[in-house]
Protein backbone atom coordinates (compact mmCIF):
# COMPACT_ATOMS: atom_id res chain seq x y z
CA UNK A 1 0.00 0.00 0.00
CA UNK A 2 2.75 2.43 0.97
CA UNK A 3 4.45 1.77 -2.36
CA UNK A 4 1.49 3.27 -4.23
CA UNK A 5 0.71 5.92 -1.62
CA UNK A 6 1.77 9.32 -2.97
CA UNK A 7 3.10 11.43 -0.10
CA UNK A 8 4.35 14.07 -2.53
CA UNK A 9 0.79 14.95 -3.54
CA UNK A 10 -0.22 15.20 0.11
CA UNK A 11 2.62 17.65 0.78
CA UNK A 12 1.57 19.62 -2.28
CA UNK A 13 -1.96 20.00 -0.91
CA UNK A 14 -0.89 20.59 2.67
CA UNK A 15 -1.47 24.40 2.51
CA UNK A 16 -5.07 23.68 1.53
CA UNK A 17 -5.42 21.22 4.40
CA UNK A 18 -4.03 23.70 6.91
CA UNK A 19 -6.46 26.34 5.64
CA UNK A 20 -9.38 23.93 5.91
CA UNK A 21 -8.13 22.71 9.30
CA UNK A 22 -8.28 26.28 10.58
CA UNK A 23 -11.77 26.68 9.10
CA UNK A 24 -12.95 23.49 10.81
CA UNK A 25 -11.64 24.75 14.14
CA UNK A 26 -13.40 28.11 13.98
CA UNK A 27 -16.64 26.69 12.55
CA UNK A 28 -16.73 24.03 15.27
CA UNK A 29 -15.75 26.55 17.95
CA UNK A 30 -18.48 28.97 16.94
CA UNK A 31 -20.99 26.13 16.76
CA UNK A 32 -19.94 24.86 20.20
CA UNK A 33 -20.30 28.27 21.85
CA UNK A 34 -23.67 28.78 20.20
CA UNK A 35 -24.79 25.28 21.19
CA UNK A 36 -23.90 25.92 24.83
CA UNK A 37 -25.93 29.12 24.84
CA UNK A 38 -28.89 27.58 23.04
CA UNK A 39 -28.71 24.44 25.19
CA UNK A 40 -28.68 26.47 28.42
CA UNK A 41 -31.66 28.56 27.33
CA UNK A 42 -33.57 25.51 26.07
CA UNK A 43 -32.87 23.69 29.34
CA UNK A 44 -34.15 26.64 31.39
CA UNK A 45 -37.29 26.75 29.25
CA UNK A 46 -37.75 22.98 29.55
CA UNK A 47 -37.62 23.22 33.34
CA UNK A 48 -39.87 26.26 33.44
CA UNK A 49 -43.04 26.06 35.50
CA UNK A 50 -44.92 27.54 32.54
CA UNK A 51 -46.34 24.65 30.52
CA UNK A 52 -46.31 26.70 27.30
CA UNK A 53 -42.64 27.65 27.65
CA UNK A 54 -41.73 24.08 28.56
CA UNK A 55 -43.73 22.76 25.59
CA UNK A 56 -41.96 25.09 23.15
CA UNK A 57 -38.56 23.89 24.38
CA UNK A 58 -39.73 20.29 24.25
CA UNK A 59 -40.89 20.62 20.65
CA UNK A 60 -37.54 22.13 19.65
CA UNK A 61 -35.51 19.45 21.41
CA UNK A 62 -37.52 16.50 20.16
CA UNK A 63 -37.82 17.78 16.58
CA UNK A 64 -34.07 18.35 16.33
CA UNK A 65 -33.10 15.06 17.95
CA UNK A 66 -35.52 13.04 15.81
CA UNK A 67 -34.29 14.35 12.43
CA UNK A 68 -30.88 13.89 10.74
CA UNK A 69 -28.40 16.74 10.82
CA UNK A 70 -27.95 16.45 7.05
CA UNK A 71 -31.68 17.08 6.50
CA UNK A 72 -31.46 20.11 8.80
CA UNK A 73 -28.46 21.49 6.90
CA UNK A 74 -30.27 21.08 3.58
CA UNK A 75 -33.37 22.76 4.98
CA UNK A 76 -31.42 25.78 6.21
CA UNK A 77 -29.36 25.96 3.00
CA UNK A 78 -32.04 25.29 0.37
CA UNK A 79 -35.30 25.76 2.26
CA UNK A 80 -34.78 29.10 3.98
CA UNK A 81 -33.79 30.96 0.77
CA UNK A 82 -37.08 29.81 -0.80
CA UNK A 83 -38.79 31.58 2.11
CA UNK A 84 -36.80 34.75 1.49
CA UNK A 85 -34.27 34.18 4.28
CA UNK A 86 -30.70 34.32 2.95
CA UNK A 87 -27.49 33.51 4.83
CA UNK A 88 -23.95 32.76 3.72
CA UNK A 89 -22.75 29.16 3.68
CA UNK A 90 -20.66 29.67 6.82
CA UNK A 91 -23.50 31.25 8.80
CA UNK A 92 -25.85 28.50 7.64
CA UNK A 93 -23.38 25.83 8.73
CA UNK A 94 -22.80 27.37 12.16
CA UNK A 95 -26.56 27.86 12.60
CA UNK A 96 -27.23 24.19 11.79
CA UNK A 97 -24.49 22.93 14.12
CA UNK A 98 -25.67 25.25 16.89
CA UNK A 99 -29.31 24.18 16.78
CA UNK A 100 -28.52 20.50 16.37
CA UNK A 101 -25.94 20.21 19.14
CA UNK A 102 -27.85 22.67 21.36
CA UNK A 103 -30.78 20.26 21.61
CA UNK A 104 -28.53 17.48 22.89
CA UNK A 105 -26.72 19.82 25.27
CA UNK A 106 -30.05 20.99 26.68
CA UNK A 107 -30.86 17.42 27.71
CA UNK A 108 -27.38 16.90 29.15
CA UNK A 109 -27.66 20.05 31.25
CA UNK A 110 -31.21 19.15 32.31
CA UNK A 111 -30.05 15.71 33.46
CA UNK A 112 -27.26 17.33 35.48
CA UNK A 113 -29.63 19.77 37.15
CA UNK A 114 -32.18 17.09 37.96
CA UNK A 115 -29.45 14.96 39.54
CA UNK A 116 -29.12 17.48 42.38
CA UNK A 117 -30.88 16.18 45.52
CA UNK A 118 -34.22 17.91 45.99
CA UNK A 119 -33.43 18.44 49.66
CA UNK A 120 -30.74 20.95 48.78
CA UNK A 121 -33.21 22.93 46.70
CA UNK A 122 -35.70 22.90 49.56
CA UNK A 123 -32.96 24.10 51.90
CA UNK A 124 -32.28 26.99 49.53
CA UNK A 125 -35.95 27.89 49.48
CA UNK A 126 -36.09 27.74 53.28
CA UNK A 127 -33.07 30.05 53.41
CA UNK A 128 -34.95 32.65 51.37
CA UNK A 129 -32.94 32.28 48.16
CA UNK A 130 -34.65 33.27 44.93
CA UNK A 131 -34.84 30.95 41.91
CA UNK A 132 -31.81 32.56 40.25
CA UNK A 133 -29.84 32.52 43.50
CA UNK A 134 -30.57 28.83 43.96
CA UNK A 135 -29.43 28.15 40.40
CA UNK A 136 -26.26 30.19 40.85
CA UNK A 137 -25.12 29.09 44.29
CA UNK A 138 -26.55 25.58 44.71
CA UNK A 139 -27.61 23.88 41.49
CA UNK A 140 -25.32 25.02 38.67
CA UNK A 141 -21.95 24.57 40.48
CA UNK A 142 -22.82 20.95 41.24
CA UNK A 143 -24.46 20.31 37.86
CA UNK A 144 -21.30 21.54 36.13
CA UNK A 145 -19.25 18.74 37.67
CA UNK A 146 -21.77 16.18 36.44
CA UNK A 147 -22.26 17.53 32.92
CA UNK A 148 -18.83 18.80 31.87
CA UNK A 149 -17.64 15.45 30.49
CA UNK A 150 -20.83 14.65 28.53
CA UNK A 151 -20.75 18.21 27.17
CA UNK A 152 -17.16 17.77 26.01
CA UNK A 153 -18.19 14.48 24.43
CA UNK A 154 -20.95 16.26 22.57
CA UNK A 155 -18.38 18.84 21.50
CA UNK A 156 -16.32 16.06 19.90
CA UNK A 157 -19.44 14.85 18.08
CA UNK A 158 -20.04 18.40 16.85
CA UNK A 159 -16.53 18.58 15.37
CA UNK A 160 -17.09 15.34 13.47
CA UNK A 161 -20.54 16.48 12.34
CA UNK A 162 -18.95 19.59 10.84
CA UNK A 163 -17.73 17.33 8.01
CA UNK A 164 -21.29 17.43 6.63
CA UNK A 165 -20.82 21.12 5.88
CA UNK A 166 -18.68 20.09 2.92
CA UNK A 167 -21.96 19.19 1.18
CA UNK A 168 -22.87 22.88 1.01
CA UNK A 169 -19.43 23.80 -0.37
CA UNK A 170 -17.90 25.09 2.86
CA UNK A 171 -14.11 24.86 2.77
CA UNK A 172 -13.38 22.56 5.72
CA UNK A 173 -11.36 19.36 6.14
CA UNK A 174 -13.66 16.97 4.31
CA UNK A 175 -13.96 19.44 1.45
CA UNK A 176 -10.14 19.45 1.17
CA UNK A 177 -10.23 15.69 0.74
CA UNK A 178 -12.92 16.01 -1.91
CA UNK A 179 -10.87 18.58 -3.82
CA UNK A 180 -7.72 16.45 -3.78
CA UNK A 181 -9.71 13.42 -4.92
CA UNK A 182 -11.46 15.25 -7.74
CA UNK A 183 -8.28 16.92 -9.03
CA UNK A 184 -5.82 14.02 -8.70
CA UNK A 185 -8.16 10.99 -8.48
CA UNK A 186 -6.47 9.86 -5.27
CA UNK A 187 -9.21 9.12 -2.70
CA UNK A 188 -6.89 7.16 -0.40
CA UNK A 189 -4.46 10.07 -0.05
CA UNK A 190 -7.22 12.66 0.14
CA UNK A 191 -9.48 11.16 2.77
CA UNK A 192 -6.79 9.45 4.83
CA UNK A 193 -5.16 12.86 5.27
CA UNK A 194 -8.55 14.32 6.19
CA UNK A 195 -9.04 11.57 8.78
CA UNK A 196 -5.58 12.25 10.23
CA UNK A 197 -6.47 15.91 10.84
CA UNK A 198 -9.76 14.93 12.51
CA UNK A 199 -7.79 12.50 14.66
CA UNK A 200 -5.56 15.36 15.79
CA UNK A 201 -8.60 17.41 16.82
CA UNK A 202 -10.08 14.39 18.60
CA UNK A 203 -6.99 13.77 20.71
CA UNK A 204 -6.71 17.46 21.58
CA UNK A 205 -10.30 17.46 22.85
CA UNK A 206 -9.83 14.10 24.56
CA UNK A 207 -6.75 15.40 26.33
CA UNK A 208 -8.63 18.50 27.43
CA UNK A 209 -11.48 16.28 28.67
CA UNK A 210 -9.06 14.18 30.73
CA UNK A 211 -7.47 17.34 32.13
CA UNK A 212 -10.87 18.68 33.20
CA UNK A 213 -11.89 15.32 34.66
CA UNK A 214 -8.84 15.21 36.93
CA UNK A 215 -9.77 18.62 38.35
CA UNK A 216 -13.51 18.17 38.68
CA UNK A 217 -13.74 14.60 39.93
CA UNK A 218 -15.07 14.34 43.47
CA UNK A 219 -12.87 12.26 45.75
CA UNK A 220 -13.68 10.97 49.18
CA UNK A 221 -11.67 12.60 51.94
CA UNK A 222 -9.21 10.27 53.60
Amino acid sequence: MLETFNFRVILEYMPLYFKCFSATLWLSGAGLIGALLVGTVACAMRLSQSRIVSLIAGVYIESIRSTPLLAQIYFFYFGLPSLGIMFSEEVTGIFALTLNSGAYMAEIIRAGIQSIPHGQIEAGIASGLSYFQRMRYIILPQALGVTILPLLGQGIVLVKDSSLLSLISIMELTRAGQILTSERFMPAEGFLTTAAFYLIIYYILKGFSSWVQKRLIFREAY
